[in-house]
């Protein structure tokens, strides 16, 4: 049977931060994945600088291989309504292909890499972990995205949890559709549901175009995903139907009941919930709560027992929802309807609200 200290369950962005955040601690680190990588992942694929900076990574040396699409501007909007852009004049943003940024940071984290095989079995053998009856571990981190077998094989997952759901899509366009595409690779645009329980987005990387929508209520989403690809061929932003879209989900800091911390064992990303509420960005958080853990961790000196990675815990509590995006709950539809339509007419809230503050972070560094 294979022994290690730390083992990560899900070889994502959560995961690998996380073994690169403990790649000088003297600790035996063994990344579990069901994937082989590169692989595919359905993500709108975009990241601030932020992400970059905590992970020490050199963007000009990650672009030498990979796709890194600097985004100056963004074009704001509600599906139905005009939209206005703000030009930043320089590089805010980046955007990415999920495939190449998972398989580059798995590749640095400095772990022992089993790919290609699930979690099929999870026990508690004393103070250790057995995995698949074939790899003991003192401490797991379970950071397989919304469906994570850790965060189900401990009990962790509460069955009335709400995620939002998406539908979104990345392709490579033809000679046809490039022509049809007034998208820009600078300018992602973003398109809010009229009750702001959603957004929709088109982001241009090169030729490859994602495109997508995600719902707080998963009953109404696919006549609204048909609305907005409606509306950008409408406005002649897209000329071309799209191909089909595919679904995923996931959990909102603030609405989910997981719990983050057990007896040798803690979740990150969006194995714990952690995307942002504003944005629905899971990347940083789950960079961030992977960094973190891999503190945590370090600073347990080998004693993994609940109340010793308590603090955890507590450092993940300080992200709350502001009252714009959860307005549709207690105010009337109609009364959402006409504050979307007003606010994002106004430059200065979409600059400064919905960019600056729920969709780059400005002013807040990585955890």
């Amino acid at each position: 049977m294979d022994a290690c200290d730390v083992l990560i369950v899900g070889g994502g962005p959560a995961g690998s931060s996380c073994a690169w955040g403990l790649r000088e601690s003297g600790l035996d680190v063994v990344i579990l994945d069901q994937h082989s990588f590169p692989r595919d992942k359905i993500c709108g694929g975009w990241i601030t600088p932020n992400v970059f900076h905590a992970l020490e990574v050199d963007a000009a040396d990650y672009a030498r291989e990979s796709l890194l699409q600097p985004i100056t501007a963004f074009r704001v909007g509600r599906i139905g309504g005009t939209a206005l852009e703000t030009d930043y004049g320089e590089a805010v943003s980046y955007g990415v292909r999920r495939c190449e940024l998972d398989d580059y940071l798995l590749k640095r984290s400095g772990a022992r890499l089993l790919l290609g095989a699930p979690l099929t079995s999870f026990r508690r053998d004393g103070d250790e972990w057995i995995a698949n009856d074939r790899i003991r571990a003192r401490v797991v981190i379970g950071a397989g995205g919304h469906f994570c077998p850790v965060a189900r094989l401990v009990g962790c997952k509460d069955p009335r949890e709400a995620p939002v759901v998406a539908q979104e899509i990345e392709f490579k366009m033809d000679a046809h559709q490039l022509t049809g595409c007034r998208v820009r690779g600078d300018v992602p645009e973003l398109y809010f549901c009229p009750d702001m329980k959603g957004y929709g987005w088109a982001f241009r990387k090169g030729d490859l175009l994602n495109v997508g929508l995600g719902r707080a209520d998963p009953g109404g989403l696919p006549s609204h995903v048909a609305t907005f690809l409606k509306f950008l061929k409408s406005t002649g932003r897209i000329s071309f139907d799209v191909p089909a879209l595919h679904g995923h989900a996931y959990l909102l800091e603030g609405t989910s009941t997981r719990q983050v911390v057990g007896d040798h064992v803690l979740l990150a990303g969006d194995a714990a919930g952690l995307a942002y509420p504003q944005s629905g960005e899971g990347i940083r958080p789950a960079v961030e709560s992977g960094l973190l853990a891999a503190r945590i961790i370090a600073a347990a000196d080998g004693q993994y027992d609940r109340q010793r990675l308590e603090t955890y815990r507590a450092r993940l509590l300080d992200r709350r929802q502001p009252w714009v995006m959860s307005a549709g709950r207690v105010v009337p539809t109609q009364l959402v309807n006409l504050l979307a339509q007003r606010l994002l007419e106004m430059r200065w809230f979409v600059r400064g609200v919905v960019l600056d503050r729920w969709f780059l972070h400005a002013g807040s560094g990585a955890g």
